[in-house]
């Protein structure tokens, strides 16, 4: 248990040094194990680790879903989601910052990065609640909030990694994202709602669209509907693997990108490029989890830890609640990916040991990292808002989100106390 302390400790003193997350895992995973063992097998554990990951069939899935991400930014089907929204809710008061939520979860459907979700209804959504005069609290809390839904509703790169770290069925975690992803985003309008009807003027509505024009936007999302459809619904019923579909996934939004005129060979390759960026920065912090995950596994920690929980076994769902606390705790100071690679080892068997199932926990796991993705000081969507409207204040960012934030902390209880939001789908999976 001190080893394991120790380790930590040096962690966390890495990361304040601004150390590079990655390396910082990897840092002390190295070291940990080189002192418990000896510092060649620690050598050698870097050597095939690195390797094992690079040649992983199964995590070929992040790249592609990455890919398939890119390729449907560069197609502007995140636009045409935005306007369909905008043609039936923009009249309503908060209606354009609803039209952001729910465009954001149809982005998500096709996308799988809480990130991109957000960077990219900054730019397509922004400029229109500006225009119409919403307040900047409410246009980048709905932005920052709704972004997250990219991780929650299928495909998600945090549920694929989950997956491969838990060997757990990654079909059916994307299956199971899908109901509590649809009462998140009720949950950020009715956000939406409580904003407007505190402050009136922080949303006031845009004309009202005619029905024929709201007819006429929805042929404009049949790309969203089908790549969607095509990924997750073939997982779902069987016919391919979550590997297999997100290359389909990746070649259908190619076909779009295509179809649309929008790739030349400089796009197409500023896309192959950003992709392979992204995937490489997430394998070195799956690597450097991974080295770390080692060193805990030659402490005590794990086994010390569940004999602990399991004192409280009487009632298990009190150390589910302390899980969950710990977790939205630690995403106001840690980076989420970080977070998850680093605690999941630890908990996991606590979790499966008290008889809950992964799949639940899995869905646990994406919404307290959409909570740190809008926790200050160091959530991600903060910054990325933050990076792309410069000149709104971080205090007006952290205001504006407060009311999402508690819509997701509500989702959280809904899943912990109505596991079936979550397991019910699953179920029916071939």
């Amino acid at each position: 248990m001190i080893e394991t302390l120790v380790g930590f400790a040096a962690f966390f003193a890495l990361a304040l040094l601004r150390v590079p997350m990655a390396f910082c895992m990897g840092i002390v995973g190295f070291v940990g194990v080189g002192y418990m063992v000896n510092f060649n097998a620690a050598s050698s554990m870097i050597a095939q680790v690195t390797y094992e990951t690079g040649q992983s069939y199964t995590l070929s899935v992040i790249p592609l879903f990455i890919l398939m991400g890119n390729f449907v930014v560069r197609a502007k089907l995140s636009d045409e989601l935005y306007y369909a929204a905008y043609c039936f809710l923009g009249h309503r008061r908060g209606g354009l910052a609803m039209s952001t939520i729910i465009a954001c979860a149809g982005f998500g459907a096709i996308c799988g990065s809480s990130i991109a979700t957000a960077a990219t209804f900054t730019k397509v959504s922004y400029p229109s609640m500006q225009k119409y005069g919403y307040k900047d609290a409410l246009s980048v809390g709905s932005i920052a909030g709704g972004g997250t839904l990219g991780i929650l509703i299928p495909p998600s790169v945090i549920m694929v990694i989950y997956g491969i770290m838990t060997e757990t069925n990654i079909g059916k975690l994307f299956a199971a994202g899908i109901i509590p992803g649809l009462v998140a985003t009720v949950m950020l309008c009715l956000a939406v709602k409580y904003m407007t009807w505190r402050d009136p003027d922080a949303g006031p509505p845009a004309e009202r669209r005619p029905w024929p024009e709201r007819l006429e936007s929805l042929k404009l999302i049949w790309p969203v509907i089908v790549l969607f459809l095509l990924v997750i619904g073939g997982i779902y019923i069987g016919v391919f693997t979550a590997t297999e579909g997100a290359g389909i996934g990746a070649g259908g939004a190619f076909v779009f990108a295509l179809a649309r005129r929008v790739l030349t060979w400089r796009i197409l390759s500023e896309v192959l490029i950003e992709s392979a960026a992204t995937t490489s920065m997430l394998f070195m912090i799956l690597i450097g989890a991974l080295l770390f995950a080692n060193f805990i596994n030659y402490t005590t920690m794990p086994a010390d830890l569940k004999r602990f929980v399991l004192l409280f076994n009487a009632t298990p769902v009190m150390v589910i609640v302390a899980i969950c606390v710990i977790y939205v705790v630690l995403g106001t100071a840690m980076e989420e990916l970080s977070m998850i690679l680093l605690t999941v080892p630890l908990f996991f068997p606590v979790v499966i040991a008290l008889g809950y199932d992964p799949i639940w926990f899995g869905i646990i796991i994406v919404i307290v990292v959409q909570i740190g993705l809008i926790s200050p000081p160091v959530g991600m969507n903060i910054f990325v808002v933050k990076n792309l409207l410069r000149h709104i204040s971080i205090g007006t960012i952290f205001n504006g989100l407060m009311p999402f934030t508690v819509a997701l902390v509500v989702l959280l209880a809904l899943v912990v106390a109505f596991p079936g939001l979550a397991t019910w789908l699953p179920n029916f999976m071939k």
